[in-house]
């Protein structure tokens, strides 16, 4: 799995923090200093820090665990969507749901309404209907797959969640660390880092910056399932061998 340096980080401007008046006193220990009253996130910090979050992640998928990737700000947002599906897991990112996670079971009674609407969809049901009935319909599916479609096919609670943007996010982080689900986040000078088990502290606004922990995110999730998908033809070969 391969490392993410300081020099990409410094390439991405992972390392420029919030505003000065900004900051959260929480994230003194990450922070180098200030310049033109911006803080400056001390990277010798922050790359063992993340490559740390990489092989936990790396690790929960090589156990078959689910990830959920949590970005619903615009700047993240798209990013979040591909990366998730990139490496075959889920996301929410248009806008986190209250008890998505703490009310699973409801939330799987609107997963399931969406999977029903989308196979009326395609069975024809909808064109039996009326203009107006066919149009609400669509409506609602449009609007459940906005909020559901990143996790319809999660079956069940994640085994961790990876944040782009903790202060963002809180919500999200609450509900996973009542239910014990461990927290992997991105976590600027202005917000606060209890509650997330693995801190990466970074920007959290800049493109650059997202696209790059959400891409290192991605290839150590695919190489943790790689090495699992290995395991597994390694003792299948060792079960015939036996035989």
């Amino acid at each position: 799995m391969a490392n993410v340096s300081m020099r990409d980080m410094l390439k991405a401007g992972v390392h420029f923090g919030h505003q000065t008046r900004y900051w959260n006193p929480k994230m003194k220990p990450f922070i180098f200093g200030a310049r033109n009253k911006v803080h400056i996130i001390n990277l010798e910090k922050t790359v063992p820090l993340f490559n740390n979050a990489l092989n936990y992640l790396s690790g929960v998928a090589s156990k078959k665990g689910k990830i959920l990737f949590v970005g619903t700000k615009r700047a993240a947002g798209e990013a979040v969507k591909e990366a998730a599906l990139k490496c075959d897991q889920y996301y929410v990112n248009k806008r986190w749901l209250g008890g998505m996670l703490t009310n699973w079971k409801t939330v799987r009674q609107s997963i399931k309404r969406l999977k029903d609407l989308e196979q009326q969809s395609q069975d024809g049901t909808f064109e039996k209907l009326t203009k107006k009935e066919a149009l609400m319909l669509q409506r609602e599916m449009d609007k459940l797959e906005n909020s559901l479609g990143g996790i319809k096919d999660m079956g069940g609670l994640p085994d961790a969640i990876f944040v782009i943007d903790a202060d963002h996010e809180h919500i999200a982080i609450t509900e996973a660390r009542n239910l014990g689900i461990p927290v992997v986040g991105v976590v600027d000078t202005n917000s606060n880092p209890d509650g997330v088990d693995y801190i990466i502290p970074g920007n959290d606004d800049a493109i650059r910056a997202i696209q790059l922990y959400l891409d290192a995110a991605a290839n150590a999730i695919n190489s943790g399932r790689e090495s699992n998908l290995e395991v597994q033809a390694e003792q299948d070969d060792f079960v015939e061998a036996a035989e």
